[in-house]
């Protein structure tokens, strides 16, 4: 394992770039808990995310942005490649370029375009768990473990919330992700891992029971990057005994909060539902690739649903 030696200089300005949400929380949280100097270069769900959490910034395209930083911090996504332009372009200019990882799943990927993967100087981490998986890929890249600030953040939420009593008033909170669209992209087949959103979706329907026997009320909350009405269709599964409803109108903290038990395939909030102390499961089909989260805590309900069949 190599890991980084290198000093962050607090008088440099750093050149920021991202554009999937999950890699913006996580980058955005550090330059506050750090508070350096930066320009940003974003798009997509990036845009809002650092709108929401500073008042004030240089947003500047990626020419510029190389020009007028003295080093390049970036996220990773798969709706976009404008951090793998960012690296690659940044590398080619001289300048030091660090990529900070927010998942624990498909890491070569990341950096992989048109058949070739491009590295940065530096990669970040923000768990044990992630800088094992790292070092085992990345024999060669240094490698800088962070306390995850997002993950941080999130966990004095949830101190704040309990210690105001939320009602919890969801019995299951189900937190999606666009699966089907990440694979054709990526595999150029939605069935490449042998499940989609609406397949897993429906075989947490199939098996409700297997979870709880008191289950009056179901949250659907649509990932960010998903149009807010892609699961109005779930509506329909409502019965007099069952209401089903979509969330996403207050925050995921606030959801999971008000939740018993949540439910997803591997999805970050899945993670964040575990800092929230709540029971958590994986409704990734029989049909479907293993839950890769490396989270012991997560309940796979194909174990449970094998058990019982």
């Amino acid at each position: 394992m190599k890991l980084s030696e290198r000093e962050i200089c607090k008088t440099e300005t750093i050149g920021v770039v991202c554009h999937d949400a999950g890699g913006a929380e996580v980058v955005s949280e550090w330059l506050l808990e750090s508070g350096l100097p930066f320009n940003a270069c974003l798009a997509g769900p990036a845009v809002d995310i650092f709108h929401r959490k500073f008042l004030a910034y240089n947003e500047i395209n990626l020419d510029f942005l190389l020009s007028h930083s003295d080093w390049v911090l970036c996220g990773t996504s798969w709706q976009s490649d404008l951090e793998k332009r960012a690296v690659k372009r940044s590398l080619e200019a001289g300048l030091f370029v660090a990529v900070c990882l927010d998942h624990w799943v498909n890491y070569e990927e990341r950096f992989l375009t048109d058949d070739v993967i491009t590295l940065p100087s530096e990669i970040w981490v923000g768990d044990r768990y992630a800088l094992t998986l790292a070092a085992k890929i990345f024999s060669d890249t240094p490698l800088r473990l962070i306390e995850n600030p997002y993950l941080k953040k999130i966990r004095s939420e949830f101190d704040s919330i309990q210690q105001n009593k939320i009602t919890i008033d969801i019995d299951i909170l189900y937190v999606c992700e666009p699966i089907r669209e990440h694979a054709k992209i990526k595999y150029g087949n939605e069935n490449f891992l042998g499940y989609t959103e609406e397949s897993a979706l429906r075989f947490f329907f199939d098996n409700i029971h297997l979870l709880t026997s008191d289950c009056s009320n179901i949250k659907i909350r649509p990932h960010p990057s998903e149009d807010p009405h892609k699961y109005d269709w779930v509506k329909s599964n409502s019965t007099d005994s069952l209401v089903i409803s979509i969330g996403g109108e207050q925050s995921l903290v606030s959801e999971i909060a008000r939740s018993r038990i949540v439910v997803g395939c591997e999805s970050m909030a899945m993670v964040v539902a575990l800092i929230a102390q709540r029971k958590v499961f994986s409704s990734i089909p029989n049909a479907g690739r293993d839950c890769v989260l490396p989270h012991d805590e997560i309940i796979r309900m194909k174990d449970i649903f094998s058990k019982n069949h």
